[in-house]
């Protein structure tokens, strides 16, 4: 996959994610009685958001290391 397609494909993704998790949170927050703003939560998501796919990129390395190392 090009690093462009790569880039398509990643951008929408990344946006529902940070979009759907914001929403989450702040309906969390009103169900538990601790209600936040909607700018707190977008930070919080945006976080969050942020360590998984940190994540993934660590796991895809590894994966791709040991692929490697079989060969």
């Amino acid at each position: 996959m090009t690093d462009d397609r790569r880039q398509e494909l990643l951008t929408p993704s990344l946006l529902l994610w940070w979009t759907g998790l914001t929403v989450v949170l702040w309906i969390a927050g009103y169900a538990l009685g601790r209600p936040a703003g909607l700018l707190p939560c977008a930070g919080s998501a945006a976080l969050f958001v942020a360590i998984g796919e940190a994540g993934n990129a660590v796991r895809r390395r590894v994966r791709a290391g040991r692929k490697a190392r079989r060969i």
